[in-house]
């Protein structure tokens, strides 16, 4: 699986016509090398992060980290050196000296972050966005990727298992992490990748945070609010497994019984219909702006999903990342995303009444030859089996 990656970079390097990346996302250096790092949230892990290094045509990449033990045992010999901290004077020098040792002066590198220091120390390489690599190479996944993605979300939704009867009036949104967050290393999680949301949503828009948008709120920071009776919570989180990650989402209402009103279980049958209807539009070679005219035209005619936001996305060893559906973009973006056997999209439609709330969950798909297939499993509690 490593080696494919590393191909896919090289190739697109080629394509590019670029003579090296420099990385020092989290998601991105785990991509290109392999490594394993401790991570705070899901871009970075702090002031002590890993960098990798791709030079064109070389049979691998090099990880200069602080967290040797965190290198696939394949890298080669000198592959794996110390660390350098490039967001410092000191420590961009030093990376700077390294790569002029590997690469002309004047070389094009492509790099997904330039911290001021760094931006500094590089004044004599033609610098580019990695992105143009980067998302070409990680936007169909091979077989052994969807498997890595599959066991991240399987421990996720298993957590959930036992964050559930902890789902009660009185009880914290951060007493929800706190049982999440050690369940999910219990089973096998290598890191968790974002601060779990456990968002209790207002009846109305008005009712909640002000955006500069005017539509809703969502994401917000988990408190120690407590929870009460009928709170209507929209549940996000990620964790990564080997690198790639999860990402799962649902709508609960807490309660010692909780029990959907008709017009909650009216939200979430037209949120099933939605799902359905850009499920029925997923195949190879549809744009992502057929998905999206389906949806619209299952939700009669109204966008399902949040304004800023996007009805679908893909995740990988980023949470989102490409491809990006329904996103402010518009329709000439949407429609020049078309899809191939194996993209991962994760559809999170939202349905929402003004003054009643709403329903939003999250399923995750991989494009295959002739439609998709299903890549989480999670049941719909408590909006079912009542």
């Amino acid at each position: 699986m490593r080696r494919q990656r590393h191909a896919r970079l090289q190739e697109q390097l080629a394509a590019h016509d670029l003579d090296g990346l420099v990385l020092l996302g989290t998601s991105a250096v785990a991509f290109a090398t392999g490594a394993a790092t401790p991570a705070e949230d899901s871009s970075r892990a702090a002031l002590f992060r890993s960098v990798a290094v791709v030079v064109r045509g070389a049979d691998a990449p090099i990880l200069l980290t602080p967290y040797p033990e965190g290198a696939p045992p394949e890298l080669p010999d000198g592959h794996v050196l110390g660390p350098v901290l490039p967001d410092l004077d000191d420590g961009a020098a030093g990376l700077a000296a390294f790569l002029r040792d590997r690469f002309d002066g004047g070389a094009r590198l492509g790099l997904d972050e330039v911290p001021h220091p760094l931006h500094r120390a590089l004044d004599d390489f033609d610098l580019v966005a990695a992105s143009g690599v980067m998302g070409p190479a990680k936007l169909s996944k091979s077989p052994d990727e969807l498997v890595c993605i599959r066991a991240a979300q399987r421990i996720n939704e298993a957590a959930m298992v036992d964050v559930v009867p902890l789902l009660r009036p009185g009880v914290r949104q951060t007493d929800l992490t706190a049982r999440f967050l050690r369940r999910i290393f219990e089973l096998g999680a290598d890191s968790n990748g974002i601060d779990p949301i456990w968002q209790v949503m207002p009846p109305t828009k008005a009712a909640g945070p002000w955006t500069t948008h005017g539509d809703l709120a969502f994401p917000t920071p988990s408190t120690t609010r407590l929870l009460r009776d009928g709170d209507v919570v929209w549940v996000d989180t990620g964790i990564h497994v080997e690198g790639y990650a999860s990402d799962f989402g649902r709508t609960w209402i807490v309660g010692t019984d909780p029990r959907p009103s008709p017009r909650q279980r009216t939200q979430f049958q037209r949120w099933r219909e939605v799902v359905e209807a850009v499920l029925e539009a997923t195949k190879p070679g549809a744009s992502a702006l057929d998905l999206c005219r389906a949806a619209i035209d299952a939700n009669g005619g109204t966008r399902p999903w949040i304004e800023h936001f996007y009805l679908a996305h893909g995740v990988g060893t980023d949470s989102a990342e490409m491809p990006l559906v329904g996103t402010d973009l518009g329709e000439a973006f949407d429609e020049q995303m078309v899809l191939a056997p194996g993209m991962v999209l994760v559809l999170e439609p939202v349905i929402w009444d003004d003054g009643a709330a709403g329903y939003r969950s999250e399923e995750i798909y991989a494009v295959t030859d002739d439609g998709w297939v299903q890549l989480s499993d999670h049941p719909y509690d408590p909006f079912e089996g009542r």
